[in-house]
C-alpha cells in the first residue's frame, strides 16, 4: 500500500483508514456511547497523525465526507479549509450527525469558520440532539480557540445555556454542562458571571438543570480550578 501524502486521493485514504481498522477497537468505542456502525475502529491519535500527513484540502475533504465512514469524516473536518466553510456546508454535515464523538471533533471545525456565532444560536435552537449537541460543544471549543474574542461574547452564550438546561437528552445535557464550565474557566471576569449563572441553575426546579447547575458549581467552585483561572490573563 503506497504512503499517504499530500498528493493521495479520497480513494487512497479510505483504502489506508479500512486496511488499518480494528475490530476490537471498534468494539471498544462502545464502551464510551459511539455509535460504531460508520466506524473502523481507528484512534483518534491515529485520525491525527494521517491528517498531518495528507495536509489541508479543502475538495478532497468533502470527497472523504460523503463516503460516510466516521473516520474519514473526523479526518475531513481536520483538513477542510474553516476560511472556505460555508454556513451552509455546516448545516449538511451537521444534519448526519448520529454519535457525540464526530459532533465534537467536527465542532472543533465549526469554531474556525466566519459564520460560528450564526451557527451556535441557529443549531442551539434546533431540536435534534446532536445538532444541539454542536451548538454547545461549538461554545466549548470556542473559548480554546477564539483567544481574541470579547468576554462578552462567550457571556452571551449563558442565556442559550439556562434556555437548555432542561434538555435531559444525555448528549445534549453533558454538552451544555461543558460549554458552562468552559465559559467560567476563559478568566476571572468571567467567572463570577458564569458561577452565578451555575448557581441559578442548581436551584431549579428542573433535575436536569439542577444537575448541569451543581456540577459546574463544584468544579468552578473547586480552588484548584480558581488557582488555574487567576494565573491567566484577562
Amino acid at each position: 500500500m503506497p504512503e499517504l501524502s499530500p498528493q493521495s486521493s479520497a480513494a487512497e485514504i479510505v483504502a489506508h483508514l479500512r486496511a488499518i481498522g480494528s475490530e476490537e477497537n471498534r468494539l471498544g468505542m462502545l464502551r464510551y456511547g459511539i455509535k460504531i456502525d460508520r466506524a473502523l475502529g481507528i484512534t483518534h491519535g491515529m485520525q491525527r497523525q494521517i491528517a498531518r500527513k495528507i495536509k489541508r484540502n479543502h475538495e478532497r475533504a468533502f470527497e472523504l465526507w460523503d463516503t460516510g465512514i466516521m473516520e474519514a469524516q473526523f479526518i475531513a473536518s481536520v483538513t477542510a479549509d474553516p476560511k472556505r466553510f460555508s454556513a451552509e456546508d455546516a448545516r449538511r454535515w451537521a444534519a448526519s450527525f448520529d454519535s457525540w464523538d464526530i459532533v465534537d471533533g467536527v465542532s472543533d471545525l465549526f469554531v474556525d469558520t466566519d459564520a460560528w456565532k450564526e451557527l451556535i444560536a441557529e443549531f442551539a435552537a434546533d431540536e435534534r440532539e446532536f445538532v444541539r449537541r454542536t451548538a454547545f460543544a461549538m461554545m466549548a471549543w470556542s473559548v480554546v480557540h477564539r483567544k481574541k474574542e470579547p468576554g462578552a461574547t462567550f457571556l452571551s452564550f449563558l442565556p442559550i445555556i439556562e434556555t437548555h438546561a432542561n434538555d435531559s437528552r444525555n448528549f445534549v445535557k453533558k454538552a451544555v454542562n461543558w460549554a458552562l464550565r468552559s465559559i467560567g474557566k476563559r478568566s476571572m471576569d468571567m467567572h463570577g458571571v458564569a458561577l452565578a449563572a451555575a448557581e441559578r441553575l442548581a436551584q431549579s426546579a428542573d433535575r436536569t438543570a439542577r444537575w448541569i447547575g451543581k456540577d459546574a458549581v463544584r468544579e468552578l467552585s473547586n480552588a484548584k480550578t480558581l488557582a488555574r483561572i487567576a494565573a491567566r490573563k484577562g
